[in-house]
């Protein structure tokens, strides 16, 4: 088994209450402005478009996210984000909705973002999972009992790609093959990507959690 799978290490900036995952504000280490404040204030004045991808979102997702209004400032960004999204894998015959949601949450946690981590973990049981399996992948315990072979691949996976440098020796492309199709590692890795690119692209830019669930919180400290 290789090194990276098992326990890996929690994030020193986050620490676990009542079950929850929560960062804390007037840490100038990690820093987060406000509950509902990001680093960058969104332009007074909104494309159509972005105003139209806003009203979209949250009737879907019943949620007013600030992500599309601070990336109004580059609207080809915004653009080019919001077609990624449309595209992404949301389940699959061969890598599962399941599967799908233990990559987010995990790079989610990776990354350490909050926003992130609040909403991909959000509904956790309509995939699959329970709340212990929850537990088990923002502790890094990626050989959790209830996990089953090919969702402990893709977890040693998701911490080799997310990691940087990225370092992948054969014999995790040799368990890759062994248990994926090429069109299902390509599915692996998109979602990895894609979830790295929004994950620290939100971080980036500060936008603390949205309240989606109870899994991660932002708090006073």
């Amino acid at each position: 088994m290789h090194k990276t799978l098992g326990r890996a290490i929690f994030p020193k900036f986050l620490y676990k209450s009542g079950g929850s995952m929560r960062f804390t504000l007037n840490n100038k280490d990690n820093f987060f402005k406000d509950f509902d404040k990001a680093y960058i204030k969104p332009p007074k004045r909104l494309p159509l478009f972005i105003r139209l991808g806003g009203w979209i979102s949250k009737k879907v997702i019943k949620k007013d996210v600030m992500i599309p209004k601070l990336l109004a400032w580059y609207p080809k960004t915004a653009v080019s984000s919001g077609i990624m999204e449309s595209l992404v894998a949301h389940d699959d015959k061969e890598i599962n909705k399941r599967m799908l949601k233990i990559i987010r949450v995990q790079v989610s946690v990776m990354v350490a973002c909050p926003f992130c981590i609040d909403m991909n973990a959000f509904e956790y049981d309509k995939a699959g999972l329970n709340i212990d399996e929850i537990n088990a992948i923002r502790e890094g315990n990626y050989n959790y009992s209830t996990f089953s072979d090919k969702e402990k691949v893709i977890m040693e996976y998701v911490s080799l790609v997310t990691k940087t440098p990225v370092i992948i020796p054969e014999e995790m492309v040799e368990k890759l093959h062994s248990n994926f199709s090429e069109r299902g590692i390509v599915i692996i890795a998109s979602t990895i990507a894609q979830v790295n690119y929004w994950a620290r692209l939100i971080r980036s830019l500060g936008i603390p959690v949205a309240g989606f669930g109870d899994i991660c919180k932002i708090e006073k400290s």
